[in-house]
């Protein structure tokens, strides 16, 4: 069943309650925000913010659900395995960290020690669904395919109405661990103020996934292509 439009009276609270935590970030560690920082900031009273949002955290995953598919577009996971001449992917590495180096300020305030919990798993979630939906050869992906669109990203959307954040992942261990492996990067980057280009980190890791990916049952050489004899 289709989901309703959004009526104007809620996308306009929930627009206002997103911008205000994104304006509130950029001050201080999410930690530090509270529903009534947020309110108040954003003009709407508690009552609205619990109508739309469980807490802070839920609202963090909504409030940043743009970045967050630009992270999850760019990374390995959701690349075609190969090339139509039958090559490996292009690595894809350089713009996931130049995205990163881009809003380095958010990915900080979410992603360190003093970020949530509950929005890093919420995006490693997405990132392996992203990454079982992507393997080659193509598998029973089931409920999970319709949830990601032709560009290969999957939407985040509020925890509390999200089913992939709710438990329902697909048990793939191959999938986890390429997820694991580059956000743990990103997180590790971001940690030591992000040294080296996003092309000198791709040159580094590009190698070690493709590894990962062919061990993993990726296809990263098309069936009877030179390199693949």
């Amino acid at each position: 069943m289709p989901a309703r439009p959004m009526d104007p009276r809620t996308r306009r609270s929930r627009s206002a309650l997103e911008t205000a935590l994104r304006e509130l970030i950029a001050e201080r560690d999410l930690s530090q925000i509270s529903v009534s920082d947020i309110t108040k900031r954003a003009g709407v009273n508690r009552s609205t913010f619990y109508e739309h949002y469980t807490d802070v955290h839920d609202l963090a995953a909504a409030a940043c659900t743009t970045v967050f598919d630009e992270l999850v577009a760019a990374s390995p996971a959701a690349v075609p395995p190969a090339t139509p001449d039958g090559g490996p992917p292009d690595n894809p590495l350089p713009d996931l960290f130049a995205h990163v180096a881009e809003h380095a300020p958010l990915y900080r305030a979410l992603l360190g020690d003093d970020g949530s919990a509950r929005v890093i798993n919420h995006l490693l979630q997405r990132m392996t669904v992203t990454a079982h939906i992507s393997r080659s050869p193509a598998q029973d992906t089931g409920p999970y395919e319709a949830s990601v669109p032709a560009d290969g990203a999957v939407r985040p959307s509020p925890l509390a109405d999200d089913p992939v954040a709710a438990g329902s992942t697909p048990h793939d261990p191959a999938a986890a661990f390429v997820a694991g492996a580059v956000l743990g990067s990103v997180v590790d980057w971001l940690r030591h103020d992000c040294p080296g280009t996003p092309e000198e980190m791709g040159a580094a890791l590009w190698p070690l996934l493709i590894g990962i990916a062919a061990a993993a049952g990726w296809e990263t050489e098309r069936p009877g292509s030179p390199a693949a004899g």
